[in-house]
């Protein structure tokens, strides 16, 4: 396992070392995010004091990873996996997407970015190529990176036809992605939520690996094609991402922008797809989930009753307008986003106790 420590600790230290170096880069140019202002008809949370931060700091999360990941497998003398890549193309499609509309916010200076419109095609466009190519190159078994089945835990009876199942992953993609860059409202929220997750992923791998199906066969077992270079990507994943964080709690001093929410819901949408655990990833991802769904409920409450359900959402603007401070807010939902992958990682391990 010393292949996973090595991504982690090379990504680890690559963002650590180079997020600084980024961030001296953005501002010598002028680079940085307009910010979203109160109006008359719409307030929103004071963030004054973040003017002038330099954004697309997604760039060196990308980096790192890539950096990890590589170095891993030069001291393993072990070619990238099929699962490996195919994660990393999705991961570097959809950050390519959020760069185009970092660039949008950064040059034109438009906080919005990119037409939601525009940015939902881009999604769907890297999403559906990723799905087609999941169900491609078989090894020499005939296991493909990705079943078509419906996956919990592991791969459900439910399988779907091709063109149902480009659909769902094209949805579980484009949920995941959205999802993460709602909750990257606030310095350290998402990166510091997303690490949590990629370090649950490199445990589920590690041990997916451990009992890997077709090395012992017995009831307990794991068909996942790749698992122990997911669990590679994970750690430098995780390593990426809390090296970022150093820089990116509050007071942050560079926002990871679209390029990098995209680009980690991307990576988190695909290690649950390319480990059979998509459903499981309700609980993994369970603060994206629990902040896509206030503002679902939001806009839902007012067009149906005129009335809203919370005094802004995503949910922790909710909470920064009850006066809320903002690292309380952070702290507070990272506990709940651990308490959401403890329960993850206990039904995970449950279900393989009791098959």
């Amino acid at each position: 396992m010393i292949f996973v420590l090595v991504a982690g600790a090379v990504s680890l230290v690559v963002a650590l070392l180079g997020t600084p170096l980024l961030i001296k880069l953005l501002l010598s140019h002028g680079y940085s995010q307009a910010i979203r202002v109160s109006t008359a008809d719409e307030p929103y949370p004071e963030h004054e004091g973040k003017r002038g931060t330099p954004s697309m700091g997604g760039v060196a999360i990308i980096l790192a990873v890539l950096l990890g990941y590589t170095a891993s497998h030069l001291v393993s003398h072990r070619a990238p996996s099929v699962s490996g890549l195919l994660a990393l193309f999705l991961m570097l499609g959809l950050g390519v997407v959020g760069m185009i509309d970092d660039y949008l916010k950064i040059f034109r200076r438009r906080s919005t970015g990119m037409r939601a419109r525009t940015k939902l095609v881009g999604q769907a466009m890297v999403a559906i190529i990723f799905a087609w190519l999941t169900t491609q190159f078989p090894d020499a078994d005939g296991i493909t990176p990705a079943s078509q089945a419906i996956s919990f835990v592991r791969d459900t009876p439910i399988v779907l036809p091709t063109a149902l199942f480009l659909l769902w992953i094209w949805f579980l993609v484009t949920a995941t992605t959205n999802a993460v860059n709602l909750t990257d409202g606030l310095d350290g929220l998402a990166c510091g939520a997303a690490a949590m997750t990629f370090v649950a992923y490199t445990i589920m791998s590690i041990w997916q690996y451990g009992e890997y199906g077709r090395l012992v066969v017995f009831t307990r077992c794991y068909d996942v094609r790749d698992p122990l270079d997911l669990a590679v990507l994970s750690a430098a994943l995780a390593g990426a991402c809390f090296g970022f964080l150093w820089w990116n709690t509050s007071p942050a001093k560079i926002f990871m922008g679209d390029t990098g929410s995209l680009a980690i819901g991307g990576a988190i949408a695909a290690l649950a797809v390319l480990s059979q655990t998509e459903l499981l990833l309700f609980f993994l991802g369970g603060l994206f989930v629990l902040i896509t769904l206030s503002v679902i409920g939001q806009v839902g409450s007012y067009k149906l009753t005129g009335k809203r359900m919370f005094r802004m959402a995503p949910l922790h603007h909710h909470f920064e307008m009850k006066g809320w401070g903002e690292v309380t807010i952070v702290v507070r939902f990272w506990i709940i986003q651990g308490l959401f992958i403890g329960a993850g990682l206990a039904l995970f391990y449950a279900e393989w106790v009791q098959s």
